[in-house]
């Protein structure tokens, strides 16, 4: 009997479309309204003076201060926003320097393309500024400026600072309550991890919820470096708010085994943990009052202890400046750290492998412009720019929306060129337009993609009065500098086929294996408890930049987005695999046995040979691990997952 033919799959592949979800993040009015403000004052401004040229380019400045401005802390928007204009005037200048100069256009370019690149990967500031000063550069030498040369990067600079004074506008009346916020949703976060307790599924994503949450808190508190202590007591006491988290976050992994083996946890646990924080929100001080069931078993005492703790420490109203613990993510000095990231930017392979392949796409889009003699413009190098990003996600998806984004982007663009008269009418339209580009950036790409297009039509035609003649001539720039990205950024390069994936899993997996040999070894010094907290939290930050990379590696095409989908659960494998050696670590801290050291000497043993398996191999290989071993031991979980891990095997992907 013949088998029935399989159903033609007529839809296109998940990695393809995966990009065109909007992501379902909540609009950020603030930010739409100051980015509506940012950019329609200057060209009023412009028309009011009688230079609508001059309030373009101002508007021009005040866009790339509203893409920069990603941060919460009000310190650090000063920095995202102040910085990234330096680079982007000095990108203008040297664009139009080199304006209508040919060969040498396409020299200073790709340079320039090649430092971007490189500074790209040192942290977040500086990738923002290398993308304004590749941009600003692309556009300098691409579009005429007002004479003298000096004239377009103060102009753009001003826009720049026009967006960083309305965003500090409110830090008199909200000095400290981005940063109180960051931790009161990491509380939160918390008390839902609870609430998941004895839900497998559930507890996994909500655990990297709480990753993603104290990162951000982490990141927002510790950014800065100074010793404030004496004059930031606010900032203190949020850190320390934040350090006793941590006991907490050790408990959970514990309570969600107990959870499994006897039923979920009372309700007043999540309940005072919610409680803790809307006490760091509101900033309520006092004598804690919390209402507990009596514990019993190792892991409930765990919870129990860690809760008290940290409602005496959310209640205390000054906590001791020399007792809280930033060493955790706290940047070193200035100089160490400018010494240190010189350093290995000049000698990272990555960094110079992206910086050369964003300079010959660069070039050649350049060379294209300057050289040949069809109607192409700056936009191709643009596109090529914003597709190039090494941290917007992966370069083929990348190419992908950017065409959708274009595509959607220029058809809006289309029916205002082609129905609104130029002059005034282009403020209150520019108010409409520039609100889209923070409420479509938090839904993805291709939307932010859309809502930017656009608004830079608009301020080109204000600068070459091309009027819908612009349009398709850009869609066709957009196609040309996508596919030189796909061609020259991804297809001639051997690493846009091989993920490197499995080496930066492997090293997780080897941080996991001395994590374990530390919890249980021997003999533990006086802080072991602190160098334990420190251990797990950098486990689980890097595990999350493992999970980001593995997450952009599925947006590529076959084979590398097939065998990242198919080393997922490994990932999944090696977080349980920590939590339960934390939950093991606390069983035996409140009453348990100790278990036998020949236990985690074989447990050690079996995640090296994994680390080692996945360094040496691009292809998932089932292997039986036999860790015998009391079964009903506070070890038992943990060989469990250990096992599970081990025996994970995917199909040939070579």
């Amino acid at each position: 009997m013949a088998r029935p033919a399989r159903p033609v799959r007529l839809s296109p592949p998940t990695w393809l479309t995966a990009g065109l979800r909007p992501a379902p993040t909540p609009i950020p009015w603030a930010a739409v309204v100051r980015a509506s403000v940012a950019l329609s004052a200057p060209l009023a401004v412009g028309l009011a003076a009688g230079q609508p040229a001059y309030g373009a380019l101002v508007s021009m400045g005040a866009l790339s201060g509203v893409i920069g401005d990603t941060a919460d802390a009000y310190r650090m928007r000063i920095y995202n926003i102040a910085v990234p204009q330096l680079f982007g005037a000095l990108g203008v200048t040297l664009g139009t320097l080199v304006f209508g100069h040919g060969w040498l256009a396409v020299a200073v370019l790709t340079l320039v393309a090649l430092v971007s690149g490189m500074i790209s990967s040192i942290g977040a500031v500086a990738s923002v500024s290398g993308l304004l000063l590749l941009l600003n550069c692309v556009v300098g030498a691409g579009l005429p400026m007002p004479d003298p040369w000096w004239k377009a990067p103060l102009l753009l600079g001003l826009g720049g600072l026009f967006v960083l004074l309305l965003t500090l506008l409110g830090w008199p009346l909200r000095r400290a309550a981005p940063e109180r916020a960051a931790v009161a949703a990491t509380y939160r976060a918390v008390a839902e991890l609870y609430e998941a307790t004895g839900t497998t599924t559930a507890y996994d994503e909500q655990r990297q919820a709480v990753t993603a949450s104290l990162n951000q808190s982490y990141d927002l508190l510790l950014a800065r470096r100074a010793r404030q202590h004496g004059r930031a007591p606010h900032q203190v006491r949020l850190l320390s708010q934040l350090n006793v988290l941590v006991p907490l976050l050790e408990a959970a992994p514990a309570a969600h085994l107990r959870a499994r083996l006897v039923g979920p946890l009372p309700a007043a646990i999540p309940a005072a943990v919610r409680e803790l924080a809307d006490a760091v929100e509101e900033g309520r001080t006092g004598t804690p009052v919390l209402d507990l069931p009596t514990p019993e078993r190792p892991a409930e005492k765990a919870v129990d202890h860690a809760l008290r703790h940290a409602a005496a420490v959310v209640h205390k109203a000054d906590p001791d400046p020399y007792n809280v613990d930033d060493r955790l993510g706290r940047p070193a000095a200035l100089r160490v750290r400018v010494r240190r990231v010189s350093r290995d930017v000049m000698l990272s392979e990555a960094s110079w492998r992206y910086g050369l392949r964003l300079a010959l796409c660069i070039g050649l889009a350049q060379a294209l412009v300057s050289l040949i003699a069809v109607p192409r413009s700056y936009w191709v190098a643009l596109t090529v720019t914003f597709v190039m990003k090494p941290d917007f996600g992966s370069v083929f998806s990348r190419a992908v929306l950017r065409a959708f984004g274009t595509v959607a982007g220029l058809v809006l663009a289309a029916l205002v060129l082609a129905e609104v008269p130029r002059g005034w009418w282009d403020v209150p339209v520019m108010m409409v337009l520039a609100a889209l580009i923070p409420a479509f950036s938090a839904k993805g790409y291709a939307f932010q993609t859309a809502a930017i297009t656009p608004v830079i039509l608009l301020l080109s035609d204000t600068l070459n009065q091309q009027g819908f003649d612009l349009v398709l001539p850009r869609l066709y720039d957009s196609l040309i500098g996508c596919a030189i990205a796909l061609v020259a950024g991804y297809l001639l390069w051997p690493e846009s086929w091989h993920t490197r994936i499995g080496d930066r899993l492997a090293d997780a997996v080897a941080d996991t294996a001395a994590y374990v040999e530390s919890a249980f070894a021997p003999t533990r010094p006086r802080n072991h408890a602190t160098e334990r907290h420190r251990a797990r939290r950098k486990l689980y930050r890097d595990l999350s930049t493992v999970r980001s990379e593995f997450q952009r590696a599925l947006t590529e095409p076959p084979p590398t987005g097939t065998r990242a989908a198919a080393w997922w659960p490994l990932v999944v494998a090696v977080e349980r695999i920590i939590d339960a050696t934390t939950a093991a670590r606390i069983r035996v801290d409140h009453g348990a046995p100790d278990p036998d050291p020949s236990e985690v000497a074989a447990v050690e043993r079996e995640l090296r040979g994994l680390s080692e398996g996945l360094r040496s191999s691009e292809t998932l290989v089932e292997v039986r691990a036999e860790l015998p071993g009391d079964e009903s031991g506070v070890l038992a979980p943990l060989r469990q997952e250990v096992r599970a891990a081990r025996a994970i095997a995917g199909p040939d992907l070579r």
